[in-house]
């Protein structure tokens, strides 16, 4: 009985788990070594506005020690414009490991252009449901 606890545990802690996160549709992921997934559990909607969480995992990074980063957006729904509200760095992928808390922003609403990650994001966060 123990043998068959033990493998059951090791078979369920085997790999890891990402659960909420979803990747962004293929056709507006960037090309290159990264990964871009939004958690649509995080997804706050009140009248005009939207927030989400979205991961950045980099598959390979030689620039700085992060692999990947959380950001929390904020969409302008009617006026289909995005800003960052905050950022957070990860040591390891998929918001595993250190985190070093990054910045927030008290403004620089950028407008959400068509065909991009951020059209993807505002259209899963703006969208009725």
């Amino acid at each position: 009985m123990k043998q068959l606890l033990f493998i059951t545990l090791l078979l369920l802690s085997s790999g890891p788990v990402y659960a909420g996160w979803v990747a962004v549709e293929k056709q507006y992921q960037p090309t290159g070594l990264e990964t871009l997934y939004f958690d649509p559990k995080t997804i706050q909607r009140d009248r005009n506005h939207a927030t989400l969480w979205q991961l950045t995992d980099l598959k390979w990074n030689s620039t700085t020690r992060f692999l990947s980063f959380k950001t929390y957006k904020e969409f302008d729904c009617p006026q289909s414009r995005v800003r960052v509200l905050q950022v957070i760095e990860f040591s390891r992928q998929m918001g595993m490991g250190r985190s070093a808390a990054g910045y927030i922003e008290n403004g620089s609403w950028q407008p959400v252009e068509e065909r991009s990650v951020n059209h993807a994001l505002w259209k899963a966060a703006c969208e009725k449901r």
